[in-house]
């Protein structure tokens, strides 16, 4: 309990994208998405098809198990918002203020920086109640801890992968693609990603000929798209002699739909049609190793925080 008059906690705050409950919360999810933007019946139909394949994204319940790790670990309250579903960062911080927080260390679950991703969930906290302030971390896609997570999961994928095969697969690293006007504005998200795949390759002892890079995900706004594509680099591999691939998207920490759909059912089904096998790397999700290199993020704003209330 904390005393009339005192400072209120130091806490953490998780910013995470967010995923509708139901399919039938498809439509108001993707007004949120598209800030209000209508789509194509089509449109609407094709993203409804994908979660009703998956039955439902666990995104909003890995975080908030991310979330309760990190607390646990460090012995500091941690919050959970959503920029498009809920619990929205609105309801979040509402929440933040009446247990009397005055500061939080922010973290996005995507780890490199973009404005179409970190940059949108800073901007939701511009509103914020001025009372509470926020120490917001940019990016953190080259932390030593991320990667040796990556390499972990890649390491032991490819070794079930080997296992199975008889033998090892080339490794296509992947990452939400992004409109490529963002990055000629001088967004530093494709060099950051390409950074990450870099180090997951050398922390797990890959060589330069056993892996690619692309992106995924592409949208269905106007303009071109970062590339190449899964697709496309599925394709080059088959006509360079390989049997099987293996994927792991190092653009996202937590399972959802993107990996759930995407790759697991989307690229599996390409793969297979044009003779390739597809397997992928266990996402990080609530890996103590994910989870101490969250802790280390805080520990490097907070350097002496020992617990709950701000020194």
């Amino acid at each position: 309990m904390i005393e009339p008059g005192k400072p209120g906690p130091v806490a953490i705050l998780l910013l995470a994208h967010g995923t509708p409950d139901t399919v039938d919360e498809v439509p108001d999810f993707l007004l949120r998405v598209t800030g209000g933007r209508m789509l194509a019946p089509d449109a609407i139909e094709a993203v409804k098809h994908r979660y009703r394949t998956i039955g439902r994204s666990p995104l909003t319940d890995i975080t908030r198990k991310q979330a309760k790790e990190l607390s646990d670990r460090l012995g500091m309250p941690v919050y959970v918002g959503m920029r498009n579903w809920h619990p929205f960062i609105s309801e979040t911080l509402t929440a933040m203020l009446a247990d009397r927080v005055e500061r939080a260390v922010v973290i996005c679950m995507a780890p490199q920086n973009s404005r179409t991703s970190v940059g949108l969930y800073r901007l939701s906290l511009r509103h914020a109640d001025p009372s509470l302030s926020f120490d917001f971390v940019e990016s953190w896609h080259d932390h030593p801890l991320l990667i040796q997570a990556f390499a972990e999961k890649l390491r032991a994928g490819r070794k079930r992968a080997r296992d199975d095969s008889g033998w090892e697969p080339a490794v296509i690293f992947t990452a939400h693609s992004v409109p490529q006007r963002t990055i000629v504005e001088g967004d530093p998200y494709e060099c950051e990603a390409r950074r990450t795949a870099e180090l997951v390759a050398l922390a797990a002892g890959l060589r330069p000929a056993e892996w690619r890079f692309a992106f995924q995900s592409q949208g269905i706004s106007r303009g071109p798209w970062l590339g190449p594509t899964v697709e496309e680099t599925i394709v080059e591999l088959k006509r360079n002699g390989q049997s099987g691939v293996f994927i792991q998207p190092i653009g996202f920490v937590s399972d959802h739909v993107e990996v759930l759909y995407d790759i697991d059912i989307a690229f599996r089904q390409f793969a297979e049609s044009v003779g390739l096998r597809l397997w992928r790397a266990e996402s990080l999700n609530d890996s103590p190793r994910l989870i101490s290199a969250l802790a280390e993020l805080v520990h490097s704003r907070l350097p002496l925080t020992t617990g709950t209330e701000s020194g």
